[in-house]
């Protein structure tokens, strides 16, 4: 029986996505005065989201028709300030090719997009009767985008704080 040897030596890999034009730009480049704007609006429809699912339960829990309307308002505002930042995103997302090259960063667009979707039919599902529109079905929608809020921030804080991706390139 011949026996296979394996023969060891120094070898050194490389990763062939780092090795491409560009990969370490990766610097903001749709900016005011150097501040990301995708970073500056992408708080609002975060926020607003929180607030739409705080607005649920305390409908739910009140009855107070003041919640299922400051609901409406959230779950509209979330949604249009998200396309804002939506856009931001996308725009660095194609115009900086260290950005581009990681999938990482596809994969916050993918889920983001898929946000985006879910904050719409939120919005759209309460524009004709929010009152009604809150038990059991919009407070369950308001959960379902907290939890994909969570889901894109983690993805995002990533970008930004592992691989410093849309900062400004001054930091």
């Amino acid at each position: 029986m011949a026996e296979t040897q394996i023969q060891t030596r120094d070898e050194t890999l490389v990763d062939p996505v780092a090795q491409r034009p560009g990969f370490e730009e990766t610097g903001s480049r749709i900016a005011v005065a150097g501040h990301p704007i995708h970073a500056m609006t992408v708080a609002f429809p975060i926020a607003l989201t929180f607030c739409n699912f705080g607005a649920d339960a305390f409908y739910w829990w009140t009855g107070d028709v003041f919640w299922a309307r400051a609901g409406v308002w959230a779950a509209g505002m979330a949604f249009l300030i998200g396309l804002a930042a939506a856009a931001s995103g996308t725009m660095e997302l194609l115009l900086v090719p260290g950005i581009r090259a990681r999938a990482s960063a596809w994969t916050h667009a993918a889920i983001a997009v898929a946000l985006l979707s879910v904050l719409g039919a939120n919005w759209g599902y309460r524009l004709n009767g929010y009152e009604t529109a809150v038990l059991p079905y919009g407070i369950l929608l308001s959960g379902f985008c907290v939890v994909m809020v969570g889901a894109t921030g983690w993805h995002g804080g990533k970008l930004v704080f592992d691989y410093h991706l849309g900062t400004s390139n001054g930091s």
